[in-house]
């Protein structure tokens, strides 16, 4: 393509690259611009950007299979995923498991924790403050909380809940140009569904009251009609599951929130004057700087989208925070507003259709309370740049560290 007579450079797209870990956005507007079909060679697979394109991509499972996997490493084998992890299939299996999760996440269910996530989150901040003006909002205190939450809720001993983090966090770790788990990682994975089998096991000796407790009780209505409990392969892949994305998105949600907030003052003034808001920041803040940047699957049939053919068989990464910024669907998608007219279009940033977060109602209920928190502890503050960085990891986004100076 030739401009005013100067060249314009192909359009690449490089998730596991520096670049991409340092500005995942960067790269999006001229995907959506120039190649809303993109295909990677190096790496064999494609890329959908724009709202429509992804919305439709994340309902249409029957195009778009979930039962191969949702990273590259794993899309590429092509062969379905052995565990079984509700993410990882598809209907009519896939029915069964929701229909069951959804009865431990109901809404009454996630209300009766109140009590547990704000009284584990003060703990939290408290040893974060430690009585000084300064800490870092996410290695202090965002990445201590949310796994604490939901490994309590599965029944995970005290001791093992912050070395599931840690387990998690190095099996999602990508070096750059890294598209396979390190061996470190694989190691950790294993680690989790060991940690998670004895647990099983003990449950089923000696039940209590906690969600493996339950999904070991549970009787499950199979397509031909018969009920069943679940083995115990499935219950670890649902613990593994929840631990993992517990852990990850409300940690990342609120370094976002600090960073987000302290480049714009004047709505964080907004929350201060009125908590009543902090709910619709946090839909902005997941529109804005999801957690989650996209989910891969595996294409079932071709699929031909602006004239570009995508072959049964290939990866296909639908780029959910791609969407959430896409110009088609959204007013000024690139500026942070909380009070923006969020019917506009879907929020993606939980995903969409059958695959919809699970524990988005956890995740919210943890991002308010915590950020209601934080405007009393630091209604005025301001970010020490230098010493912010990101992660580097597959599917997720967001600030390792964000050291924040409270004002007086």
């Amino acid at each position: 393509m030739d401009v005013a007579g100067q060249s314009v450079a192909e359009v690449h797209f490089d998730p596991f690259s520096a670049d991409f870990y340092a500005d995942p956005h960067a790269f999006y507007p001229r995907l959506r611009a120039e190649a809303p079909v993109y295909y990677n060679e190096t790496y064999e697979f494609y890329a959908l950007s724009r709202h429509a394109d992804v919305a439709a991509g994340l309902k249409d499972f029957a195009t778009y299979s979930s039962a191969y996997g949702v990273d590259l490493a794993m899309v590429r084998r092509g062969k379905p995923v052995p565990a079984k992890m509700i993410i990882s299939i598809d209907p009519p299996e896939h029915r069964v498991m929701r229909s069951l999760v959804n009865k431990v996440f109901t809404p009454r269910a996630i209300g009766a924790l109140q009590a547990m996530i704000t009284e584990t989150i003060d703990g939290f901040l408290a040893d974060a403050l430690g009585g000084g003006t300064e800490f870092d909002v996410v290695q202090d205190f965002s990445v201590y909380f949310p796994v604490d939450v939901i490994t309590k809720m599965l029944g995970v001993p005290a001791e093992y809940r912050q070395q599931v983090r840690l387990w998690i966090d190095e099996s999602l770790h990508r070096e750059p140009g890294q598209i396979e788990m390190s061996k470190s990682g694989m190691q950790a994975m294993t680690e989790i569904w060991l940690m998670y089998y004895e647990l099983i096991k003990q449950r089923r000796a000696h039940p209590r009251d906690d969600m493996i407790s339950a999904l070991i009780a549970a009787e499950v209505g199979r397509d031909d009609g018969s009920t069943s409990t679940l083995d115990d392969a499935e219950i670890a892949g649902f613990a593994t599951l929840l631990g993992g994305a517990g852990a990850e998105t409300v940690t990342k949600l609120i370094g976002s929130a600090a960073v987000t907030f302290a480049r714009h003052p004047e709505q964080w003034q907004q929350l201060l004057d009125d908590r009543g808001l902090v709910p619709v920041a946090i839909e902005e803040l997941l529109r804005y700087d999801a957690p989650v940047q996209y989910n891969v699957r595996r294409s079932n049939t071709d699929v031909t989208l602006h004239g570009v053919t995508i072959p049964a068989g290939a990866p296909v990464f639908l780029l959910g925070a791609s969407a959430n910024r896409d110009p088609d669907a959204w007013t000024a998608p690139d500026v942070f507003d909380i009070n923006r007219d969020r019917t506009e279009a879907q929020n993606l940033a939980f995903g969409y259709g059958i695959h919809s977060c699970l524990g988005a109602a956890l995740a919210r209920m943890e991002a308010k309370i915590a950020l209601e928190r934080l405007l009393e502890v630091m209604p005025r503050y301001e970010v020490r740049w230098d010493g912010c960085q990101k992660v580097s990891m597959q599917n997720v986004a967001g600030w390792s560290h964000v050291p924040v100076r409270i004002l007086t």
